[in-house]
């Protein structure tokens, strides 16, 4: 991009755009979608595009005085996707002008100096500026075919569709995203997403030098760590040259609407417009969890993203924690060594490490045509490699990738993309053990065989009277009243346990083994035979819930996998009986720490903020990441539970709804939730979306903070609730005032008025003012952004006095689940 001195404005034009005063962004288009030569652009002037899709002209982001030159969608003109001069903002102070000159150049100018310029490398003769459909701001000329300049080659922080990402390695010009500074400050960010072919082909997301993310080398068929694409959401060009990644684009329709954006967190959002076009869906966001954050385990460990195990790291074979303090405390930041040194004399083997994401190619070496097998002989030879694999899984596998050194940021993948495996060099001994291990699979199998013609005879012996019973057995049944629960259970997709083991694992019920009780019933803790711990969840014969919420629960939480939810092991009907058997969880749930006197002191403020951040990561899987989009309905502080090491888990999905991937609001005539967590909309309309759950995770993250409910809360003063409590502080800026007396010595101001400030936003009265749960994931997670001002909470009336309980001494905890009926409101 060259710039040029522009001095041909008058003063006379000087002295009226002075006059002229600054807005944000304005309507009034000059020559519709095309600027010729002898025109200018203003503030309050504007292109607009053929179809009227996009919009350019002056704008000011949020609550900023700087103006910039922009192109936004004409019907969401809060959605910016390129700026001119993000690096020279235009002040208050500056009236600005936007021109093409007659050889084709692009000037920003005021008093006389130049902001900002671009021209071709080529002389126009008759040049224009266009506003194209696609969001491409051209320059062309009519003497000559194609564009002699365009946005498309200088992209910001968003890609859109006709938008080349390349690598300027290969094309001599590298183009790439660019995060904002912060939401009113579009200026280049801490985030750069770009190509990367080092060896082999990624696509990464750097914070200055480090990678924030790295969405996996390229294996033939997809690149070995992200998202699976072309998918649904998103169908790509890929363009190589001698297995280098040229340029990554997509091509542009005009039928939809699509952009991809790189936040202010580092987070990569896919959104698409809906059919309506006045709304933007969240397609698709990355990094999706934990584990895709860069090397989040540390060197030599896996990173496993399944829920069947409270430990998210797991070091490799024959690698133990280096710190096992730390590690006990889940800091895996130090990752793992080895438990004992290499014997390159014969003494070391390879240990196949299955459907993984392959390491970071920090310290490697590369062939591509070798076999498996020659890969393997060549690692031998060298003592510092330690792991190989085939880095192309098409067509069998093909090459040879070696690794030296620590392994980096290696991500457990899901069973479709299990042709990813690896090879690690271990010590025999680790080798002789599974060696063994499999020895007396073999030998348990001859076993198995040799006793196979005594179990014929045995089983001829048997066969008459077993038949005989067998009869015996459906005459009964016949006759015997099938019970109500027992209705296509194998539609449940989750394993059945027998109710003889849940008897013995629980003690037969003991009241010793009762953990809790709920609306559902009462939950007991169990030991399987296995010496598997579980909570057992048994259905009250007097319970308000049925067969409905049960199979709701059962249809919907097994489809779920993440590690802020709970984990469903399996489900019992028998008779009369219905019970779902969960992971147990050690901590038990939130509120009997949040609310306890005694209890609230063992979470420090860096475990709350932990806490917050799971729980909010968890309502962003069931709002925008799993398979189906799910409205969870009663999210409160006592349906989060917490593991041994304090990792929340969303649970109780009874109430769960499930959504259609395009459907924002549903209304049912049957109210039921919780009093204190349900938003206006859904307590006096029955009207819910994900806008009612985020409303219940503003209250839980107010509780979280002050260690108070939102419903019973009492103050001298006056008689709101929390939220209206906390509205009248945040008003008279006093909002610290809020906080629990316990995290005085742990709390970190800004992060805690950041939280109550998200929950605020979270608990406004209209739905269509509250953060979508990507937004609150970011709000939470960004030191630098700047936050919207909350506006008046949902049920921001007084109580009469006799409505406020007396429940306000510390050891005192008032029943969330009494029942109380308004017309057709039905509370737990």
């Amino acid at each position: 991009m060259a710039h040029f001195t522009f001095t041909r404005i008058t003063t006379i034009l000087c002295s009226l755009l002075h006059s002229i005063a600054f807005q944000s962004l304005t309507v009034g288009a000059v020559n519709d979608h095309i600027l010729f030569p002898n025109q200018t652009l203003v503030l309050g002037q504007t292109l607009v595009s053929q179809d009227q899709v996009f919009e350019m002209g002056f704008f000011s982001p949020g609550r900023s005085s700087n103006s910039f030159l922009g192109i936004w969608y004409k019907s969401t003109p809060e959605v910016v996707v390129w700026v001119a001069n993000r690096n020279h903002p235009i002040t208050a102070s500056q009236a600005a002008v936007f021109m093409i000159s007659g050889n084709g150049s692009l000037v920003i100018s005021s008093d006389e100096s130049v902001i900002w310029s671009a021209s071709s490398s080529e002389v126009a003769r008759n040049p224009v500026v266009q506003l194209l459909d696609s969001g491409n701001l051209v320059v062309v000329d009519n003497t000559r075919e194609g564009y002699l300049w365009q946005s498309f080659d200088y992209p910001t922080d968003t890609m859109l569709p006709g938008m080349i990402m390349t690598d300027g390695n290969d094309t001599g010009v590298e183009r790439y995203l660019t995060s904002w500074r912060n939401p009113e400050d579009p200026s280049p960010g801490d985030f750069v997403h770009k190509i990367q072919n080092r060896g082999l082909a990624e696509v990464v997301t750097l914070r200055g030098e480090n990678k924030r993310y790295r969405i996996g080398q390229w294996n033939g068929r997809c690149f070995g760590g992200g998202p699976r694409f072309p998918n649904a959401f998103y169908k790509p060009e890929l363009v190589f040259k001698q297995e280098r990644l040229i340029s990554i684009g997509e091509p542009y329709q005009s039928s939809v609407l699509v952009r991809t954006t790189l936040d202010t967190s580092g987070a990569l959002l896919r959104l698409t417009m809906n059919a309506r076009k006045d709304k933007w869906n969240l397609a698709l966001t990355f990094p999706q969890e934990t584990c895709d954050e860069y090397a989040s385990c540390g060197p030599n460990c896996i990173c496993r993203s399944r829920t069947d195990s409270p430990v998210r790291c797991q070091c490799l074979k024959g690698y133990a924690p280096k710190f096992q303090r730390y590690w006990d405390l889940q800091d895996w930041s130090g990752g793992c060594t080895r438990t004992e040194p290499l014997n390159c004399d014969g003494g070391d083997g390879f240990l196949e490490v299955r459907g993984v994401k392959y390491p970071d190619m920090l310290r490697f070496w590369l062939n591509t045509t070798m076999s498996l097998g020659e890969c393997k002989a060549e690692c031998f030879k060298n003592c510092s490699c330690t792991a190989y694999a085939n880095p192309f899984i098409t067509n069998g596998g093909s090459g040879c990738l070696m690794w030296f050194g620590d392994l980096i940021d290696i991500k457990e993948l899901s069973a479709a993309d299990s042709k990813q495996n690896m090879y690690i060099r271990v010590p025999l001994s680790e080798l002789d053990f599974n060696s063994g291990l499999e020895e007396k699979e073999k030998e348990k199998k001859e076993d198995k065989e040799k006793e196979w013609p005594i179990k014929l005879i045995l089983i001829s012996i048997a066969s008459g009277i077993l038949i005989s019973a067998l009869i015996n057995a459906c005459v009964l049944m016949a006759g015997r009243k099938r019970p109500a629960a027992k209705r296509n259970d194998e539609d449940l997709e989750l394993p059945v346990i027998k109710m003889a083991t849940i008897v013995q694992a629980t003690n037969n019920f003991s009241t010793e083994n009762m953990i809790g009780v709920g609306g559902f019933g009462p939950v007991y803790k169990g030991n399987m035979p296995s010496g598997e711990e579980i909570a057992v969840k048994r259905l009250s014969k007097s319970s308000r819930q049925g067969l409905e919420e049960f199979r709701n629960e059962v249809m919907v939480i097994a489809k779920l996998q993440h590690r802020n939810l709970v984990r469903l092991l399996g489900c019992c009907i028998e008779e009369e009986e219905r019970m779902l058997i969960y992971e147990y969880l050690q901590n038990k749930s939130l509120d009997l720490f949040v609310f306890d006197h005694s209890e609230k002191t063992l979470l420090t403020w860096p475990n709350r903020y932990d806490i917050i951040m799971g729980i909010a990561r968890g309502l962003l899987y069931l709002h925008h990441d799993s398979r189906l989009k799910i409205i969870h309905r009663d999210l409160k502080t006592s349906n989060i539970l917490l593991d041994g090491h304090l990792t929340p888990k969303i649970s109780d999905f009874g109430l769960a709804r499930i959504f259609e991937e395009d459907q924002s609001l549903a209304r049912t005539k049957r109210v039921i939730g919780t009093y204190g967590y349900m938003a206006p909309e859904y307590a006096i309309d029955g009207k819910f979306s994900v806008k009612s759950d985020i409303f219940s995770l503003g209250v839980v993250l107010l509780e979280i903070i002050s260690g108070k409910k939102n419903r019973g809360y009492g103050h001298t003063d006056h008689y709101l609730n929390l939220l209206g409590h906390a509205w009248l502080l945040w008003k008279e800026n006093n909002i610290l005032e809020l906080m629990d007396e316990c995290l005085y010595d742990t709390y970190t101001e800004s992060q805690v008025k950041r939280c109550m400030q998200v929950g605020l936003l979270c608990v406004q009265k209209f739905a269509e003012d509250r953060p979508n749960m990507s937004a609150v994931v970011s709000m939470l997670g960004s030191e630098g952004a700047v936050l919207a001002e909350p506006k008046e909470p949902g049920f921001f009336i007084e109580r009469s006095s006799s409505l406020v309980g007396s429940c306000t001494s510390p050891s005192c905890i008032e029943s969330e689940n009494e029942t109380i009926t308004i017309t057709d409101l039905e509370a737990r």
